[in-house]
């Protein structure tokens, strides 16, 4: 299995975390590490996922979500 780092920067509302959370898991991604820092109107989130499915497939779906500002 191949392991990917993940930076977003997301709004911070009540359900950001679980609607990155699930997309994750619908895309075949185990979450390995999960760290957060919040800010004013916004939330960082430095994650560590691995699949055997390429990260792009999740990437894709990630920068659909209304919240997710940037992803690296």
């Amino acid at each position: 299995m191949q392991q990917y780092e993940l930076s977003i920067r997301a709004n911070r509302r009540p359900e950001t975390l679980e609607r990155l959370l699930r997309v994750m898991r619908h895309r075949g991604f185990e979450v390995i590490k999960l760290q957060t820092e919040s800010q004013q109107q916004e939330i960082a989130f430095h994650v560590v996922v691995q699949s055997e499915r390429a990260v792009e497939l999740l990437v894709n779906q990630l920068v659909k979500l209304p919240d997710v500002l940037e992803l690296k």
